[in-house]
């Protein structure tokens, strides 16, 4: 039971961590924002980046908002692996 769940949150984790870094990629090309997959990528995680975006302004035009939601959803992964391997 422990195993499966540590597999489905880190899959979880590790998807939306992918939406962030194309996101981020998409936002160094020329894309279409009112496309439909587009329009998805950001609907998904604009509720994390907006708020982080209050706390880091940009630095020389660059947005760093994508890195550090990164770096918060592996810290959000590592403790959730903790509190589940202590339960089980």
């Amino acid at each position: 039971m422990a195993i499966f769940l540590l597999q489905l949150i880190h899959w979880v984790i590790t998807l939306y961590s992918l939406a962030f870094i194309i996101r981020a990629f998409l936002s160094w090309l020329r894309v279409d924002y009112f496309h439909p997959a587009v329009r998805f990528l950001i609907q998904i995680t604009e509720p994390v980046l907006a708020p982080l975006r209050r706390y880091i302004p940009p630095f020389s035009g660059l947005d760093f908002t994508p890195m550090i939601a990164l770096i918060l959803l592996w810290v959000v992964e590592q403790i959730l692996r903790t509190i589940i391997l202590a339960i089980f």
